[in-house]
């Protein structure tokens, strides 16, 4: 171990397993020390607060009633230790989400300095139910968190939030809130909320939120605005625009941006069309009742009703736009999902593409959204994309579902692609599609290696789902299941939960319909996977249990393979909440048994990586069973298999296993040198909750071992790693347990496990300020976590000090 460098690479790692292997000395304390103070991190990310959200605009009047009470609210809440709550409520489109803007730019952002986080919930809302998992996934990234540490489910994605933003005074913007709950759990632990919707929320004001109310302007304020944007407008002439705009701040943009894109015209040719209603006489199918529900203007389809104005607005503006923007515009109302990119429109039959979006654009029909991956993506408006899809309502059906065709298939070929490059050569049942990935993007490949798939792929998630969904309706099943399949990328890297159960659950009813085991399987696993990630193991067994019965006719071995895997994997977990040392070892006997079948369904193929993992599977239910040389032997074999055919990302997992059975065999020098090179080689391939993991674990062995430098010197790298991947101390102190099968600090030198209460563990959230909650042990758990003896009596040493888990 001497060898070792500081470099954090892959060759000090080969030099670490020979030590361990008993081929090269152990190092001593001091050279260990050494070296982990010598693990190269990654370069912080810049000390910048986001600042998410719609910029505001230039021309803004008319609103100083609301800007007053916005900022009164915002002073008076900021004074406060507690959290405060804004709400902001008008019908769509009237402005509440620049009034928000406007008032952030000209007080707000003084107030709350840290940061501003914005999110649309009409983004992650599907059948009325908003995924606020997902929703606090993207705070938690905006804050800087690594996306490795950040959590599955919403209590600890919650939790985690609460901590990171603890210390921080924070405005958090939120669109589109329907239901209180929605707002609740978004609001930062020292900041303000402001949340714009349509509607008065009574629970929300009994919470003691702040309510603003957002009228249309009238008649002095439209006037003023409409000379601002077009001076030398007659003043009767403004006020009669206003009037058939009635007063909506949409309405009034939409037709004066059409104007100024057409000099020859005049104020009055406006006036002419509005009142004319180009699209508004006769029978219109409802359209106009619609309108007004989608803007949340009850009663608002009478003369001079909100919902009336802004649709003869709109079918004005559209009437008069390029005939090809016309039809960009009327395939905007029929694409699934909530955005769209040029190659989106061109694969669904565009044509001028960039002609027509820049016209939408300049008639503020459309906007740019922000995106963190390559393609500029364009929304409309809420108010507008529903009266688009009002307008698709009118189009032959033949014509609406060949649109919708090309949409599905389109992202069909391209999250398999995605997939592709994500996850590399995995088991999957669809081919690659012949359709190369260049042929989907319009000026080059949409993306060009695993980073940015990934990012397109979670860019693209809400249309993904949305597509699926289509395609369900529309009993394209072989779609359904293709995207299903590829989609697994996307909701086990991003942790994207509950669309994985959502959308395997179409799949799984999309291969009933095309009678494939196979793929009923396959669909039935995600969804099994997901559901244990959750903790929900029961849900996961009962789906494994539907899966297993089809694995007669199913054919591929790999199927056995990956339900025998997951089954394992519950196993395990149930394990791990049994009391009784004799149960424990029953389930992890039965865990052993299962990946044992899982391995073998791989060699059958073979399957190289799946060996590795199925032998990395078996040696934790032998470490858990406290067999600790078979699980060694294992180890050594699947090292070996993982070197030979370059799985390197598996080294580090099978050193932090090892290490954990060199500990329960008494071996604390192995130990210490197996997680010594897991950290080096997590270090090196950029798996950082890995060498979290390692380090934790080496700071265990070296309390276990009374080993005060190495010990020092994991604290210090972890609390350095803990701040660079967005965990502000105090969030995550150092863990004591995980060194240990069972991750209890209490054995004496030599035991596994305490001798009091057998199998304990406590676990909080960092910084949630609540009382830690007993919980069965584990043998990992999610980076931050903090973990206590149950019992109170530490047999062979000294308890530890008051307030230490703390």
């Amino acid at each position: 171990m001497s060898s070792l460098g500081t470099d954090g690479g892959g060759t000090a790692h080969n030099a670490a397993y020979n030590t361990v292997s008993g081929d090269a000395v152990i190092v001593g304390p001091v050279l260990m020390a050494q070296h982990i103070e010598g693990l190269r991190l990654p370069t912080p990310p810049p000390d910048v607060p986001p600042r998410q959200g719609p910029m505001p605009s230039r021309v803004f009047v008319n609103r100083t009633k609301e800007l007053a009470d916005l900022r009164d609210a915002g002073l008076s809440l900021a004074a406060g230790p507690e959290p405060g709550v804004v709400l902001v409520v008008g019908v769509g489109g009237v402005g509440k989400t620049q009034l928000v803007a406007q008032a952030v730019r000209r007080e707000l952002d003084r107030l709350y300095p840290d940061g501003q986080l914005h999110v649309d919930l009409a983004d992650h809302r599907r059948d009325g139910v908003v995924d606020l998992a997902a929703v606090l996934g993207e705070f938690l990234r905006a804050l800087k968190v690594h996306k490795d540490y950040v959590p599955a489910g919403l209590a600890e994605r919650t939790a985690l939030f609460r901590s990171v933003a603890a210390g921080l005074r924070l405005l958090v913007k939120v669109d589109d809130v329907q239901h209180a709950p929605e707002a609740r759990a978004l609001v930062p632990p020292r900041g303000l909320l402001v949340a714009t919707g349509r509607r008065v929320l009574p629970s929300l004001l009994m919470d003691g939120a702040v309510l603003i109310d957002v009228a249309p302007l009238d008649e002095t304020a439209g006037t003023e605005l409409v000379r601002r944007w077009h001076a030398d407008a007659d003043e009767g002439t403004a006020a009669d625009v206003v009037r058939l705009c009635a007063g909506h701040p949409l309405a009034l943009r939409a037709a004066l941006e059409w104007l100024a894109a057409r000099p020859q015209l005049t104020l009055d040719d406006v006036v002419r069309d509005l009142t004319a209603g180009r699209y508004g006489t006769g029978d219109d199918n409802g359209v106009r009742e619609a309108m007004a529900v989608a803007m949340g203007a009850g009663g608002g389809t009478g003369e001079g009703g909100v919902g009336e104005a802004v649709d003869a607005v709109l079918d004005s503006v559209v009437a008069g736009v390029a005939g090809h923007t016309r039809h960009l515009y009327d395939l905007l109302g029929v694409l699934p999902g909530t955005t769209a990119t040029a190659d989106l429109l061109t694969a669904a039959g565009a044509t001028r593409v960039d002609e027509g979006l820049g016209e939408l654009l300049s008639c503020r029909l459309a906007v740019l959204v922000e995106s963190s991956d390559r393609p500029r993506r364009y929304r409309l408006h809420d108010v507008v994309r529903a009266h688009a899809r009002l307008r698709a309502r009118a189009l032959p059906e033949e014509r609406r579902r060949a649109v919708l065709r090309l949409v599905v298939d389109f992202y069909a070929d391209a999250a398999a692609h995605g997939d592709a490059l994500v996850l590399g050569d995995r088991f999957r049942i669809q081919p690659l599609p012949g359709r190369p990935l260049s042929e989907l993007g319009v000026r080059g490949t949409l993306f060009t290696g695993r980073a940015e798939a990934l990012e397109w792929l979670d860019a693209e998630r809400v249309n993904l789902r949305s597509a699926i969904r289509v395609a369900a309706d529309e009993r394209w099943y072989e779609a359904v299941w293709r995207l299903c399949e590829s989609l697994w990328a996307l909701y086990h890297s991003r942790k994207h939960l509950a669309d994985c159960v959502e959308s395997g659950l179409l799949g799984i009813e999309a291969a009933q319909h095309e009678a494939r085991p196979d793929v009923e399987i396959r669909m039935r696993n995600q969804v099994a996977r997901a559901a244990y990630e959750l903790g929900e193991l029961d849900r996961a067994e009962s789906q494994l249990d539907a899966a297993a019965d089809l694995l007669g006719p199913a054919g591929d071995p790999r199927l056995t393979g990956v339900v025998q895997e997951s089954r394992g994997l519950i196993a395990l977990a149930r394990g791990r909440s049994e009391e009784s040392p004799g149960a424990a070892h029953r389930r992890a006997e039965e865990a052993r048994q299962l990946f044992e079948h899982a391995l073998a369904a791989n060699r059958a193929v073979p399957d190289p990586h799946g060996i590795v993992v199925q032998s990395y599977n078996v040696a934790q239910a032998l470490v858990a069973g406290e067999r600790w040389a078979d699980a060694l032997d294992v180890l050594d074999e699947a090292a070996e298999a993982a070197r030979a055919t370059g799985d390197e990302p598996m080294l580090p997992r099978i050193d932090l296993v090892r290490a954990r059975a060199f500990a329960g065999a008494g071996s604390l020098d192995r130990a210490v040198a197996a997680a010594g090179a897991a950290a080096d080689a997590a270090a090196g391939l950029r798996q950082f909750a890995k060498l979290d993991a390692a380090l934790e674990l080496l700071t265990a062995l070296a309390d276990r071992a009374q080993d005060r430098p190495l010990r020092a010197a994991c604290e210090e790298k972890l609390t350095t790693l803990r701040r660079t991947m967005g965990l502000r101390p105090p969030a995550a102190p150092t863990a004591r347990a995980s060194a240990y099968p069972s991750p209890c600090p209490s054995a004496s030198p030599g035991a596994t496990r305490c001798p009091r209460c057998r199998r304990c563990s406590a676990v909080r959230p960092p910084g949630s300020g609540a009382a830690a909650r007993h919980s069965p042990a584990t043998t990992g758990g999610t980076p931050g976590t903090r973990r206590r003896p149950r019992c109170s009596e530490w047999p062979g040493r000294s308890p530890p000090p008051p307030g230490w888990w703390t």
